[in-house]
């Protein structure tokens, strides 16, 4: 008899391993999260064969399961939990059973917020963005080059493939950041791009929750974060809502049909963003644009899918909060379902009152722009969220502005009714303001290398309304390829990487031309920094005359004059018709060259030049 019983356990015992052996949890994501969260839902995503054969339970004070999701999927789970105002920091185990058997358990952190986290600071127009493509920048740790399971490995020479730069060589070279005048750096996506080629921009997300092992770690991404906020420099995160990688890893096992859009099959997307505000728009040329793929390799997220909603969500502040975040920039942002925009705006709002956003909508057109603003009252009663967009209608304005001849309608002329289109936003000094960025020619190129325009397009950008950003390169005259290789318009910064020859870190090696554009960005940001009537000064300007344009920045602490002369002699500007700013007693300094004037007499202008003055 004690045979058969000692059998019978044995057989129970060994049925229990093998039942066991069936299930596994490949991903539970978020990993962990936080106690003290102003929304006291978290739903967990769980993904494993046949997990949902099984019951989640957990017994932890203020932690409650509220309820479990099944999708068409049997391998997934959604596991929505409640944490309770009083919830603490600890861990639990979350308990998997199949009837009373517990066949699988995940040991859960919820960790405690940094004091002060929901408060936390964001960018605004007192700083300044550097934006670096981090492959292209600095190689702090070549080690990280080719990283064992991602496919693409390093290849300098090819253009368009890894080069190696990392976290770690922007660690390395936070003090040059910082010494430039840089507060801010929007670092081009950072996280896993596990595709076999062209995965060194970073659009192309194969893990939401993993830094891209070519670049380091997660705990890495937090310690640049952390010793950039010891400099003054904070770090802006690029996040891609509309479209993940197709190596992604839920591609190979998707939850629902719908979990992609087009069931999963590649449908192009037209790119006619106008559709989302054109009132005569046909409802297909909307879903062309809104539900097809922006490439192949990109399939697109169907965001109306309520788990994949909640999943993107829940990411963004995921990361806001882990790795201290000073915001985030949005690409391809109108390319997403417009409500549930809204939806992840008010979400990370209501969690970080002070982040700011800024959006992608490449539009040349201000009307098309200025319907995301939050604030807007827009035509078909579209509420937005969104604090800032990029101002691509004034970069092009930027452009053609300074390259055209100032005749008719051209020239100047554009630059100044671009701005004139300011009513059309809702807060137009919350902008994101540029002169190029890493999708387009860089700004010495689009300015045919004229190195008096140049000057002319850092000043206005400087000075102007808005939040700046500055493409890395920009402040050494970086050059692009001129058959539009954007791979080589994302060249490498000299010095990034062991045995460059030039090194702008240092200085070494530059042109003399390109060492003295380093020293007037350096000195213009480091003024800029601390001048409180550029960051929220109030904006006059005055219609260009003669190929001289002149606007004015002020407040009750003072005026700041910018004159652009783009003439190809020399001229004498009277400043009667500036009698709104300025009176017959002022008078004013060059903040380059130290220079007084008596601004009653005029100001003599050498050609084809850009003077900032302070008046008092």
């Amino acid at each position: 008899m004690k045979r058969i019983l000692l059998a019978l356990i044995t057989v129970l015992f060994l049925g229990n391993i093998a039942e066991a052996a069936k299930y596994k949890i490949d991903h539970l994501e978020p990993a962990f999260w936080w106690a003290g969260m102003k929304n006291p839902k978290l739903q967990l995503l769980v993904h494993g064969e046949n997990i949902a054969d099984l019951k989640p339970e957990l017994n932890y004070e203020g932690v409650s399961i509220a309820k479990v999701s099944f999708v068409e999927n049997p391998n997934y789970l959604f596991v929505d939990l409640n944490l309770s105002e009083e919830v603490k920091a600890g861990s639990f185990d979350i308990l998997f059973k199949r009837g009373k058997k517990t066949v699988l358990k995940y040991n859960y952190q919820l960790l405690q917020r940094q004091e002060g986290s929901a408060e936390r600071a964001s960018f605004t127009p007192a700083d300044v963005m550097y934006l670096i493509t981090p492959d292209r920048f600095a190689n702090g740790n070549p080690v990280n080059d080719n990283v064992k399971g991602l496919s693409e490995q390093a290849n300098r020479s090819n253009s368009n493939g890894r080069h190696g730069g990392d976290i770690q060589g922007m660690i390395d070279h936070l003090d040059y950041i910082s010494d430039m005048g840089f507060t801010a750096i929007w670092i081009n996506p950072l996280l896993e791009n596990n595709q076999p080629e062209y995965s060194y921009h970073g659009y192309s997300t194969t893990d939401y929750y993993k830094i891209d092992g070519r670049y380091g770690t997660n705990e890495e991404y937090r310690k640049l974060s952390q010793m950039g906020k010891e400099k003054g420099v904070g770090i802006i995160m690029d996040v891609i809502l509309n479209h993940c990688g197709s190596e992604h890893w839920w591609m190979k096992d998707v939850p629902s049909k719908d979990w992609i859009n087009n069931g999963g099959e590649f449908t192009s997307c037209s790119h006619k963003r106008t559709t989302v505000q054109d009132r005569y728009a046909s409802k297909e040329d909307l879903k062309q644009f809104a539900d097809g793929w922006f490439v192949q390799s990109m399939p697109d997220l169907n965001q109306r899918n309520e788990f994949m909603a909640n999943y993107l969500i829940q990411n963004s502040i995921w990361w806001v909060e882990y790795a201290e975040l000073y915001g985030i920039r949005v690409d391809t942002y109108p390319y997403s379902d417009a409500a549930f925009l809204s939806e992840w705006t008010e979400r990370l709002l209501e969690e970080y009152p002070n982040l700011n956003i800024v959006g992608e909508e490449w539009s040349t057109n201000p009307a098309i722009v200025s319907y995301w603003q939050k604030g807007k009252v827009n035509h078909d009663g579209y509420v937005s969220n969104l604090p800032s967009l990029m101002d691509f209608p004034l970069q092009n304005a930027l452009k053609e502005g300074l390259v055209q001849e100032d005749t008719w309608g051209t020239g100047l002329i554009k630059l100044y009714e671009m701005l004139s289109n300011d009513f059309l936003y809702a807060d137009p000094g919350n902008l994101v303001i540029f002169p190029d960025n890493h999708d387009m020619a860089r700004i010495f190129d689009q300015l045919e290398r004229d190195y008096d325009l140049y000057k002319m397009a850092m000043i206005y950008t400087l000075t102007m309304r808005g939040i700046p950003q500055i493409y890395y390169g920009t402040e050494i005259l970086a050059k692009s390829d001129a058959g539009g290789d954007h791979g080589k318009l994302r060249t490498d910064f000299p010095g990034g990487w062991k045995g460059d020859k030039v090194n702008a870190f240092t200085g070494e090696g530059l042109s003399t031309k390109e060492k003295d554009a380093q020293d007037f960005m350096k000195k213009l940001m480091n003024w800029r920094k601390n001048n409180e009537i550029i960051h929220n000064g109030k904006l006059m300007h005055f219609a260009p005359e003669n190929g001289v344009y002149t606007y004015f920045r002020y407040s009750d602490e003072g005026k700041v004059m910018v004159i652009l002369n783009k003439g190809k002699e020399k001229a004498h500007l009277f400043t009667g018709r500036f009698h709104e700013m300025i009176s017959k007693e002022s008078k004013a300094k060059d903040i380059f060259t130290g220079k007084s004037f008596e601004l009653k007499d005029g100001i003599d202008l050498p050609a084809r030049s850009v003077m900032v003055l302070e008046i008092n």
